[in-house]
């Protein structure tokens, strides 16, 4: 396995994983243009715990937080309200969690295809493009987070199964729709991609087992997980600032540029 391909490709997995730019869309454009289209399963799989490794670490305080609140009891819990905010922010994990559940289930025989069709990436670009231009005409409501809305914002990130629709845009940008505030999207919509990737990497170890790495595969494997670490943790402190900021409509036009010079590649090819 080439060090350099899997340097690139860790670093954008861990740029895209959490940038709202879909690390999907980038992974199988990516591997289009480096001419590498089968990394491996240990490849793949390791650079998913990667992107794990770097949300941890950004919301360690948070993750802990949450955590603790369980084991609290009621009334301390009562007295706290950052306390009590994070404890009832593991039961809204767990329900945006269903709907990414089903929904890959559902698409578990047919997943291989969609990422075979590079038009639908360039497509679900272009859709991701237009909902981070829409970000900076929602207002904020401060509408708090509860189950419901929990559930909407799960079912955002379960379509972004789709290559190129980004899973952090669409969930961040269904939580300001629904009138929650933009920063408290943001850090739910990274929280909520642990179970996520957890999954992903889940579905993946019978493959994993069933293909293990060779020797000489284990240092290109290692390299490209220590990119995503890295660049992962970077992309995720640099959007977490431009949430604050409100600008995330900068990621639109990036988005919608790569889905136009991608048609137009592909057709004048």
């Amino acid at each position: 396995m080439d060090l350099i391909k899997a340097l690139i490709l860790g670093i954008v997995q861990g740029l895209t994983e959490f940038l709202p730019i879909s690390s999907s869309g980038h992974l199988v454009i990516g591997s289009e243009i480096l001419n590498y289209h089968n990394p491996g399963i240990a490849f793949e799989v390791f650079l998913h715990c990667g992107t794990l490794v770097a949300v941890i670490i950004v919301f360690r305080k948070d993750l802990l937080t949450m955590i603790r609140s369980i084991f609290v009891s009621p009334s301390i819990r009562q007295t706290d309200p950052r306390l009590n905010r994070f404890f009832h922010w593991n039961f809204y994990v767990v329900v945006a969690t269903l709907p990414a559940v089903v929904f890959g289930l559902w698409l578990k025989n047919s997943i291989d295809q969609i990422f075979d069709n590079i038009l639908i990436t360039f497509g679900m670009l272009a859709i991701t493009g237009t909902i981070m231009l829409l970000t900076r005409y929602i207002h904020e409501k401060g509408t708090p987070l509860n189950g419901p809305r929990a559930l909407i914002i799960g079912m955002a990130q379960a379509l972004a199964i789709m290559p190129g629709l980004s899973r952090s845009g669409s969930t961040i940008f269904t939580g300001m729709v629904l009138g929650i505030n933009r920063e408290t999207a943001a850090r739910f919509s990274f929280i909520m991609s642990i179970p996520a990737i957890l999954g992903a990497v889940v579905l993946k170890l019978n493959d994993l087992v069933a293909e293990p790495p060779s020797a000489e595969q284990l240092t290109a494997i290692a390299v490209g997980t220590l990119a995503s670490v890295i660049s992962g943790y970077y992309a995720i402190v640099l959007l977490m600032r431009l949430v604050r900021q409100g600008k995330l409509q900068w990621f639109g036009y990036y988005c919608l540029c790569v889905s136009a010079l991608g048609f137009g590649w592909y057709f004048l090819k």
